[in-house]
């Protein structure tokens, strides 16, 4: 009879303890689901001009997935959020084969719409004479020294970019405006060669379908290089320096990537003799 008392104690003392855990569980999970996720913002191609949100387009897929070391995008569940259609190009290149999109820079300047009513209106301050370089009292977070300007070595100025009587428009070679979401008909101007290679498929980054008639999304030109800062100095370099990704992890049982030392080959590539006649 006693058995069964034990028995029946036992029982009641496991059923307690799982029932306790089960209510813990249930209240971290409650816990979790009442905590708002910690919003998620990586960099496509330049830290500082090209951020995306990430977020899920159906469960369990994210539009970006975003680098915890780096904070870079590592691949894109959707290439083509946010984009439009490219526009008209003056010659038919690689991009008139398919369909070719970007993403446009204006939905994320606040301030675009306005600048050239409420601030450069002609009123105050009044329109510029000429180009001529002169020292700037606003903007100096983009530029911080407007007579030291890293784009040109000392050959070009804003207004050699920027449409004197519309801020929010660039200007061409021929005083016509070019949109803020076409720069890479700006950078055309000066930049011949690589505007070229870049039309014809070359230079620069295109993510989307493989085949040739597919569609596209194409990065221009200020998604992966700064308008502002391109000499960076001493560094001279037309890319900002961004920090690399951790190496990957090795397979089990490897302590470095030497492939040579693992495979048995010597410095020609050729199988070790030896190697066989250990076994190997």
């Amino acid at each position: 009879m006693k058995k069964y008392n034990i028995s029946a104690v036992l029982i009641v003392l496991i059923l307690a303890v799982v029932s306790s855990a089960s209510a813990q569980e249930k209240k971290v999970v409650t816990k979790k689901a009442a905590e708002p996720q910690k919003e998620v913002i990586c960099f496509e191609s330049r830290l500082g001009a090209s951020e995306v949100t990430q977020r899920e387009i159906k469960p369990g897929l994210p539009n970006v997935k975003c680098s915890p070391k780096t904070g870079a995008v590592l691949w894109w569940g959707d290439p083509y959020e946010g984009t439009v259609p490219m526009g008209k190009m003056p010659i038919k290149a690689d991009y008139s084969k398919g369909v070719a999109v970007v993403k446009p820079r204006s939905a994320k300047m606040a301030l675009l719409p306005i600048c050239g009513t409420a601030c450069h209106n002609g009123t105050y301050p009044p329109l510029p004479k000429n180009k001529r370089p002169r020292k700037l009292t606003m903007h100096t977070d983009i530029v911080p020294d407007s007579l030291n300007l890293q784009h040109g070595r000392g050959a070009i100025w804003c207004l050699d970019c920027h449409n004197t009587k519309k801020r929010n428009k660039f200007v061409d070679n021929f005083g016509d405006e070019i949109d803020f979401n076409q720069p890479q008909k700006l950078c055309g101007k000066c930049h011949g060669p690589i505007y070229r290679d870049w039309r014809d498929g070359i230079h620069g980054k295109r993510i989307g379908q493989w085949a040739t008639t597919g569609k596209k999304r194409w990065f221009v030109c200020t998604e992966c290089h700064n308008p502002h800062d391109v000499q960076q100095g001493k560094r001279n370099s037309g890319f900002a320096q961004l920090a690399p990704e951790p190496a990957p992890i090795l397979p089990k049982g490897m302590k470095n990537a030497d492939h040579e030392r693992h495979h048995n080959t010597d410095e020609s590539g050729q199988e070790n003799k030896g190697s066989k006649q250990k076994g190997h």
